[in-house]
């Protein structure tokens, strides 16, 4: 107790962490307050059927990620989601299209314009969704919720919802920026944060109100809970290590090198990205079905324990696994490193069979994280199928847990190198928190 309260101390002793922090939790605090700040024009008085439909499904887990926003008519409804969408395009593109791999290329003057290409994808899916989550809100609401009505009203409503994205789009920019990382995943992750209470008093309530072993089944699922709790924190962590000889070189009167150090590979380079890319991709049938999950092809991709659901899932997992892998881990340059500094890899040649040699351990390595990775995105459906409350069995596992253990420990990460850097001691006694971030 006494570690954690002097950790606390000089935490708030580093002036620029302080002010990031304290900076990120307001704009957080912004963030939630928009999230109950209904579209104008409609009575927030008479939001229980739409709220209702948030509760479960495939809209449920969009309301999830949108922090309640979507259940409660907010000018946040749509969430980050069209973003995320938008960064899968612009990111396939980036393989496929010249021109976007000339801006791959040009450094950070490139990536602006790459940000920027993603913020125009993002206005128009937001074209489609907006129209599409306006059209539901008339589908589920009563004629007196609308104190305005007609076409010019819609209009102005898919406008104001454009702006409630942007903005938030604007936080996650401000967060990235002054404050504590990936604001975009910071933000993901308190909406998530704020859904976990009401689906606590939901299982309790569920398994207090059965007379026979209500209360031990509870027991059993939070002991449960915690076990996938720490294979989440494994698959983040999980690393493959090749072992880099370095020759010796005299500079002067001074010799470098002589030694062996260790490339740390991560099992799931790709962290939780493929799931939030799969679970966006999931969403579309939704969307074009205007978030009516009982219409054709959209009901069978919104039943969360229907095997088509989980299936595609599951093989979008591991697909967006491999694929943001091969963007975020280049072995050809990693070859050419080692070279320039002397390295090599026992019984390869340096170059281009080290960079093979690199790729095909990748390869191997990544199967099997894409794998559990996809097993761990599906374990929700399991659990439903055992009697967990669907919105309590979200967090088994699936995209709630991982974004929560991934988030959390990039953001310990970057507070623990403001720590060490001022000569202070880290968050772990043991050694150094490590997040999912690269070498």
């Amino acid at each position: 107790m006494k570690r954690f309260i002097d950790t606390i101390k000089n935490i708030f002793k580093i002036e620029e962490l302080r002010n990031r922090i304290v900076y990120t939790i307001l704009l957080l605090v912004v963030y939630r307050l928009g999230s109950f700040v209904v579209i104008p024009g409609i009575d927030p008085t008479q939001l229980a059927n739409l709220q209702s439909q948030a509760a479960s499904g495939l809209v449920g887990l969009l309301d999830m990620f949108s922090g309640g926003a979507f259940g409660n008519a907010s000018i946040f409804a749509l969430g980050v989601m069209p973003y995320i969408s938008a960064s899968i395009v612009i990111q396939l593109l980036g393989v496929m299209v010249p021109y976007f791999q000339r801006l791959q290329r040009e450094g950070e003057s490139g990536r602006r314009k790459m940000n920027q290409w993603t913020r125009y994808l993002t206005i128009a899916i937001l074209a489609i969704q907006g129209p599409a989550y306006i059209t539901n809100l008339h589908s589920q609401l009563p004629e007196a919720a609308f104190l305005v009505k007609g076409f010019s009203y819609n209009i102005f409503a898919t406008i104001v919802l454009i702006g409630g994205t942007m903005f938030i789009m604007w936080l996650g920019e401000r967060i990235t920026d002054r404050g504590l990382g990936n604001g975009i995943s910071l933000i993901i992750m308190v909406g998530i944060i704020a859904r976990l209470p009401f689906a606590l008093i939901a299982e309790f309530g569920t398994r207090f109100g059965q007379t026979n072993g209500g209360a031990l089944m509870l027991i059993v699922e939070l002991v449960i809970l915690f076990f996938i709790f720490v294979g989440c924190i494994a698959l983040v962590q999980g690393k493959r290590k090749i072992p880099v000889q370095y020759a010796k070189r005299v500079v002067g009167n001074k010799q470098y090198g002589g030694v062996r150090q260790y490339i740390p590979l991560k099992i799931n380079a790709a962290g939780v990205m493929p799931i939030i890319f799969a679970q966006a991709l999931m969403m579309f049938p939704l969307v074009f079905a205007g978030f009516d999950a009982t219409r054709g092809f959209a009901a069978v991709m919104s039943d969360f324990t229907g095997f088509w659901y989980n299936f595609t899932f599951a093989l979008l997992i591991v697909l967006f696994t491999y694929f943001y892998t091969a963007i975020t881990v280049n072995p050809a340059m990693m070859a050419d490193e080692m070279k320039k500094n002397g390295g090599f890899i026992p019984g390869v040649k340096p170059g281009k069979k080290t960079a093979e040699y690199i790729s095909d351990v990748m390869s191997r390595i990544t199967l099997p994280g894409s794998i559990f990775l996809a097993i761990v995105a599906i374990l929700p459906a399991f659990a439903m199928l055992l009697g967990v409350n669907n919105q309590f069995a979200q967090f088994y596992g699936g995209t709630s847990l991982l974004i929560l253990v991934g988030v959390v420990l990039d953001t310990l990460q970057q507070i623990e190198s403001y720590l060490l850097m001022r000569h202070y001691d880290g968050l772990m006694k043991t050694g150094r928190l490590k997040g999912r971030s690269g070498m």
